[in-house]
């Protein structure tokens, strides 16, 4: 039995579907369908029962899923231990800077105790790479936010964060108790800088072509609204400082916290980082 074949049956028993395990493993349908049957065949019993109605595990599927996480568990920590022997103990991360909550704090604590000679280097991003360096090949694994472009990259969605429109507290829009996009139209918004990632600039305007300042940072984006009475999208539930106020934001998804790394990585401190980190955000 091959980790490689149990990491296979870990993405597919945890999307409990051939497709999106296969595009989280970047490798199409059929190698992974055949994998999961010849795992099933050293097993001796079906993991999965498969039906027009989906994926499901079976009484064997469940069991082995949790004797598999353990055993890739270990085998990454094992590896983990070996580069450290060998001086690779250094672990670079690149965050938003937006994300302090408890999900964070939780995974700090549980890969310091997992990694405690782990030297954990954090780098902080402005608003213009959501990768967080992971394309200029300045970190390792990334604590970031979506949507962007994944190319080349392998994506784990943490959570999602409603999103609101920032406001100054003496707008006429400001005591609603909602808006819609489509409210907003005319009104200049706060906006990232050309050849910024289109899908994350899209996101971040609304879904449309916008007009007004062009911000870098979180500051920025508050400072634009306090100074000029722009308008722009920013996280419900964040404190947006005095003068400032967020009205919720309909029609919009929410905006998932991802942890994301180069596809391909063999780094055993990446595997245990985003395995800690999906433990950690799920509480």
């Amino acid at each position: 039995m091959e980790l490689r074949a149990l990491r296979y049956f870990v993405a597919v028993a945890e999307e409990l579907h051939f497709g999106r395990a296969a595009a989280r493993l970047h490798m199409s349908q059929p190698p992974l369908s055949r994998a999961i049957r010849r795992l099933e065949s050293d097993v001796g019993a079906s993991l999965f029962d498969r039906s027009p109605a989906g994926v499901a595990l079976t009484p064997v599927g469940v069991v082995l899923l949790g004797e598999a996480r353990d055993l890739l568990e270990r085998a990454d920590r094992l590896r983990a231990r070996v580069a450290t022997a060998a001086g690779a103990a250094t672990l670079t991360v690149g965050v938003l800077g937006d994300d302090d909550g408890p999900g964070a704090a939780r995974q700090a604590r549980a890969f310091r105790r997992r990694h405690p000679h782990v030297e954990v280097l954090v780098r902080d991003a402005d608003l213009t790479d959501p990768s967080c360096g992971l394309r200029a090949g300045t970190v390792d694994v990334a604590l970031t936010r979506g949507p962007f472009d994944e190319t080349g990259l392998s994506v784990r969605e943490l959570r999602a964060d409603p999103v609101g429109v920032l406001l100054r507290a003496d707008d006429p829009l400001a005591r609603r108790g909602s808006l819609r996009p489509a409210e907003l139209a005319g009104r200049r918004w706060f906006r990232f800088p050309a050849g910024t990632d289109p899908l994350w600039q899209a996101y971040w305007s609304g879904g449309e072509p916008r007009e007004g300042p062009v911000v870098r940072a979180v500051r920025e984006c508050r400072q634009a609204v306090l100074w000029n009475g722009t308008v722009g999208m920013t996280l419900l539930g964040h404190d947006p400082g005095e003068g400032l106020v967020v009205v919720p934001l309909t029609g919009l998804p929410p905006s998932p916290v991802v942890v994301a790394w180069r596809a391909g990585d063999a780094n055993p401190l990446v595997r245990s980082f985003v395995r800690i980190a999906v433990a950690a955000y799920r509480g």
